[in-house]
């Protein structure tokens, strides 16, 4: 026995190994959220932990050991006897690091990262990984489409094939019995109902079982489908079908190959006639099997008990939630009898040789009732002496159960009862073998089911004898086979006059695809017999697929795609190419050319079903191709493959202030710099559409005075980054050169943000030591070293425009800032003891920097010829640090000459800088605008 402390308190668990006698604990360093024990080794746990851990122990809980961080909820299961060889392998799906997932299998005691194998190549969707029986299965999403993949027997991973047109938004496996996969495909016009397909062996291709069943939300949302298989016969489906918004209640007794309502009882529970005459009215029955194990669901069956089904439900014309009764059928769903007006909870011992039956209802109860006849009378039966409110009843465990537990309370405020309730006493001996009698099963007095006649034993209803070894005994003897044994195979429907014709969608020659000249496939006949089904001779020959030897064709309807159906790859990782073709024969020569000037032949088609994996160590747009040749033919394909590297950071580099109508340029500047293809989309201006371009730079005018903000977009691969600057746009302005003193090279990391921050501290010393106002002032401390930085003296005028100051005013402007500059009146402290001087360097009305991203062969020469300026310029810096203000006007074309040898000696680039009007103070720029400006 294992008990768990309450994880409020401490994390513990209590063991016992004496039926509870004496306990032990063991501490955990974990929070437990659920175990999983192994279906046959008992001492062997998987433990989930509430941080998405996993843990194993092979010690009944007293050790434990990490197998996997960061496990999805639920997706975790242990091997399967029969399918895998080692019993202590676990499957588990994990996420990565970047919130993908993936499926994984190791070793409950050596899942290393060595040890771990990814049995599905690739990613699968979040949640998606399903282990059951020979069976597991995945999701994968692409191009806004699931794709569903299973692996049959741990083999490899195939693609579901359902119809063509199906277009599955949701699936859900409802039965991986019998080496056949039922599940229900919520298709792309579907709501609230489900179609049922049923699969080959392999669970690869699906045909229609019933469309549009039923379905609901659970408590916890999960979805729910009408649909329920009867325990004890195979084959046997009860499913509530959507006819015309009505809901009805069908049955199948060959895996839904045939479907029919079902009958209503002749008589009520009085002995009334009822009058149902079908298909207008039948029996329908509420088939949701309870999730509470300690309360039987609206509908049982049991093994042991083949041919008793107890279900609640309606009769009518649909299924109802009103005028509920209790049904019972003791030949497996040909006849149903009534046996309670209300809806009661029926529960099986015996061996299902005994029903019994308690009330469903909020008030207390003290009867049950008793039948020994399949239902056909009941005996009331006192339990408790004082009334009780059941909650549920737990059956002991074992098939010849007599014993059942009924927990409840006798008030709202009072303790757990538990009220043991034994039937032997009611037995005074064990059922012999002539206490039974034959009964055989059938459909509609159709004896041949699934392909054999099945004969059961039945205890005799006036026996009161406790069942043995006989019950649910059967005799089989197989049937011949007709048309009714067989399915309709993958690709053809079934018409009204009952033969399977091919789908409009479907081409029958395309079976022998993958297949060689002078061997053979099998060529279907359209039907495929249900699986499971024991049928011989009869039409079996003439209904199964026939082998056929292989068409020589040439190669037709080639193909190449990526594996994730993607046109783009990661430079330095391994890109998937699946090369597909329609038809041709196998043994062909297959030769694929990267693009990159490497390329790989292969001899046969078929060495290439699990992709052919190359890596590109360049970015770019590579053709890759792909041709191949048979004896009666050729055909190629070309894809056009993007490899890219991620694209890291995006920088917009562009001019803090611009003149009106003057061309500015805007360079989005990219790390890496080689990333692949790229699209541009750009936003400046009061523009409502973008401009996209394939170019990093763009060109444009302002027409109007005031703040602008640009912002650019780069798109590369599945990613886009984006940077946005403002630039201030003015008729005239004045700017000048910002020097300091050296100590300031000594703290400069030259990063955006301490450029801005020392922005934004010059700017205050230059207001303080000139009393000019802060709206006239914007610093800009360029990148680079030695430090510098642009001055900007902007114009300001009120919201009426009148005021306006004229060309003289941002004259004086300048003239003050450049004396009090000039008399190391403009100082700031970086530190205690660190001060630091801001010298002038120059005025100019020009732009200081050309920020066009390539350089013409003429401006290559202009920039040869102006090298001794350059040189001049900065031996008057490095040793004068101080100019006078010089006339702006006169030296324009000089400046734009100094501007490109600013841009050559500084790897980041610097302002576009033209004049502009002044303004009256009240209005420029705020603190946030500046620090937009003032970035890199």
């Amino acid at each position: 026995i294992m008990l768990l402390t309450d994880p409020e308190i401490e994390s513990s668990l209590l063991i016992s190994s004496d039926e509870g006698a004496t306990y032990q604990k063991y501490r955990l360093n974990f929070y437990i959220q659920s175990l999983l024990f192994h279906p046959k080794q008992e001492d062997w746990i998987l433990a989930y932990s509430q941080d998405q851990k996993l843990y194993s122990s092979a010690e009944f809980g007293r050790r434990w050991q990490l197998i996997q961080e960061g496990v999805v909820p639920n997706r975790f299961y242990w091997s399967v006897m029969g399918s895998n060889k080692e019993p202590d392998l676990v499957h588990l799906e994990a996420r990565t690091v970047d919130g993908h997932s993936q499926y994984l299998t190791c070793r409950m005691q050596n899942c290393t990262e060595a040890n771990r194998n990814k049995p599905f190549p690739g990613y699968i969707d979040p949640d998606s990984l399903i282990v059951q029986d020979d069976y597991v299965f995945v999701q994968l999403t692409s191009g806004g489409r699931p794709h569903y993949y299973v692996s049959y027997r741990r083999n490899t991973f195939a693609q579901m094939k359902l119809p063509k047109y199906a277009l599955p938004k949701d699936m859900h496996v409802i039965s991986t019995d019998e080496n056949q996969v039922f599940a229900a495909v919520q298709e792309w016009n579907q709501n609230d109902t489900y179609n049922l397909y049923i699969s080959d062996t392999r669970g690869v291709y699906f045909t229609l079982a019933l469309e549009n069943v039923q379905s609901s939300r659970g408590p916890e949302g999960n979805v729910m489908i009408d649909l329920y298989e009867v325990a004890g016969i195979k084959g046997m489906f009860l499913a509530n079908k959507k006819i015309d918004n009505q809901v009805k209640t069908f049955i199948t007794y060959n895996k839904g190959r045939d479907w029919r309502l079902l009958q209503a009882p002749d008589t009520d529970l009085r002995g009334d006639p009822v009058h149902c005459l079908l298909p207008y009215c039948s029996l329908h029955l509420h088939l949701k099997v309870s999730e509470n194990p300690y309360t039987s669901g609206i509908i049982a069956s049991r093994d042991t008990a083949p041919s008793i089904i107890v279900a609640s439900g309606n009769i009518g014309s649909e299924l109802s939630d009103s005028d509920i009764s209790m049904f019972v059928s003791s030949d497996a769903g040909n006849t149903w009898r009534q046996i309670f007006e209300e809806e009661h909870s029926v529960l099986y011992l015996d061996q299902g040789g005994v029903l019994v039956a308690m009330k469903h209802t909020s008030l207390p109860i003290r009867h049950l009732w008793l039948s020994f006849d399949e239902g056909r009378s009941w005996s009331k039966y006192s339990f408790t002496s004082i009334p009780l409110f059941v909650d549920g009843v737990l059956g002991e465990p074992g098939e010849e159960t007599l014993i059942m537990t009924v927990f409840g309370h006798f008030s709202h405020r009072s303790e757990w009862q538990l009220v043991k309730v034994d039937y032997k006493s009611i037995f005074d001996r064990r059922c012999a073998e002539e206490d039974y009698r034959p009964w055989q099963l059938h459909s509609q007095g159709e004896a041949c089911i699934m392909g054999a006649k099945r004969i059961y034993k039945k205890r005799k209803s006036e026996r009161k004898c406790m069942q043995g070894k006989y019950a649910g005994a059967m005799e089989s003897e197989p049937c011949v086979c007709t048309e009714a044994d067989f399915d309709c195979d993958y690709g053809y429907e079934r018409h009204s006059n009952g033969q399977c014709l091919p789908a409009f969608w479907f081409n029958p020659s395309s079976l022998s695809k993958d297949c060689s000249l002078g061997q053979s496939y099998l060529n279907s006949t359209g039907y495929r017999k249900v699986v499971s089904n024991n049928c011989t001779d009869g039409v079996r020959e003439q209904y199964t697929a026939k082998p056929q030897k292989c068409p020589g064709k040439a190669p037709r309807g080639l193909r190449i795609v990526t594996a994730d159906g993607k046109l783009t790859a990661e430079q330095g990782h391994n890109v998937t190419l699946m090369v597909q073709l329609e038809e041709g024969d196998v043994q062909r020569t297959l030769i694929v050319d990267f693009g990159d000037g490497i390329a790989v032949s292969y001899v046969n088609l078929s060495s290439t079903e699990d992709g052919i994996k190359h890596v590109y160590h360049n970015v770019g747009i590579f053709r890759v191709t792909v041709q191949v040749d048979n004896s009666l033919g050729s055909d190629s394909a070309v894809l056009y493959l993007h490899v890219t590297c991620p694209l890291e950071h995006v920088h917009l580099s562009l001019p803090f202030v611009t003149t009106k109508n003057k061309e500015v340029n805007a360079t989005a500047v990219l790390w890496p710099s080689q990333v692949g293809t790229l699209t541009y989309v750009w936003w400046y201006g009061n523009n409502t559409e973008p401009l996209i371009t394939l170019e990093g730079s763009i060109s444009f005018k302002f027409t109007s005075e005031g703040m602008n903000t640009i912002t650019v977009q780069v798109s590369a691969g599945n990613a886009i980054l984006q940077d946005t600057k403002t630039i201030a746009v003015y008729e005239e302005f004045r700017s000048l050169r910002l020097s300091f003193s050296p100590n300031l090279d000594d703290y400069n990391p030259d990063i955006p943000e301490w450029r801005r921050d020392i922005s934004r501290v010059i700017k205050k010393s230059l207001v303080e030591a000139t009393g000019v106002p802060g709206q006239h002032i914007l610093v800009a401390v360029l990148p680079g070293l030695p430090t510098a930085a642009e001055l900007f003296v902007l114009p300001y005028q009120d919201p009426t425009g009148e005021n306006k100051r004229s060309a003289e005013d941002l004259e004086q402007i300048s003239e003050l800032l450049i004396h009090k500059l000039n008399q190391n009146s403009v100082h700031f402290e970086l530190k205690p003891g660190v001060q630091v001087l801001v010298h002038a360097a120059h005025l100019t009305a020009a732009p200081l920097v050309d920020l066009t991203p390539t350089h013409s062969g003429s401006a290559m020469l202009m920039l040869l010829s102006v090298v001794f300026v350059g040189l001049a310029v900065f031996v008057i810096y490095k040793f004068k640090r101080k100019i006078p203000g010089i006339n702006v006007y006169a030296q324009m074309q000089n400046e734009k000459e100094r501007e490109m040898v600013s841009r050559v000696s500084h790897p980041e680039s610097r302002p576009h800088i033209p004049q502009t009007e002044l303004r009256r103070p009240g209005q420029l720029i705020d603190e946030k605008v500046e620090s937009q400006l003032i970035g890199e």
